[in-house]
């Protein structure tokens, strides 16, 4: 049996394998977090524990024998697994539309990257969005939270009217807690007027 996993989707430094022995040898291989960030997975048999650290190190285990641990490189996991790397998600990706002050109508830019957005969720086999409202620093906080929970839910309904399935997409606002740009109180910073939507 081989398990190669995709570190991006699920592994963290406390998460641990065992592996059972009913079959002549498993393999497990970790592969890299798509953004370079760096994880890990415990590998345990029944007499043996090791930890899979490295991007594309392998751990052998046989029947009464203890883990064997090597490392592979990107070519020679692709060549080894190719329908695996085929059948992997695409990594998510972020969109950020922007808004005109004080108000939740999108900037003309913004409006016309929404087909983009669209798209690139149609494109991924069952895709959820998140969709997070951002304000500037301009008014109180408890406006600011509503505004932004206002923008989010304006780019949803524009999604959903595109044709994007509501039941996968979430949205919330993060109020002025976020800045893309750090400014003082009561600055009014364009880039901060925005919503991310992550598709993934």
């Amino acid at each position: 049996m081989d398990i190669i996993f995709n570190a991006a989707v699920a592994i963290v430094m406390a998460t641990t394998l065992i592996l059972g022995l009913n079959a002549p040898k498993t393999t497990v291989i970790l592969l890299p977090q798509a953004d370079g960030s760096p994880s890990a997975v415990e590998v345990k048999t029944t007499s043996d524990s090791q930890v899979l650290q490295t991007p594309y190190q392998r751990a052998t285990a046989k029947s009464g024998q203890a883990l064997a641990i090597d490392a592979l490189d990107k070519n020679a996991v692709a060549d080894q697994y190719p329908s695996l790397f085929s059948a992997m998600p695409a990594p998510a990706k972020k969109f950020v539309l922007n808004f005109m002050p004080g108000g939740t109508e999108l900037t003309p830019a913004s409006k016309a990257a929404l087909p983009d957005i669209l798209a690139d969720a149609n494109n991924r086999s069952g895709a959820d969005l998140v969709v997070t409202g951002h304000t500037d620093t301009t008014g109180a906080l408890l406006a600011n939270d509503a505004l932004s929970l206002k923008r989010a839910e304006v780019v949803t309904k524009l999604l959903v009217e595109s044709g994007a399935p509501a039941a996968r997409i979430e949205s919330v606002g993060r109020g002025k807690r976020e800045l893309l740009i750090k400014t003082e109180d009561n600055v009014d910073e364009a880039q901060n007027r925005r919503v991310e939507i992550w598709v993934r």
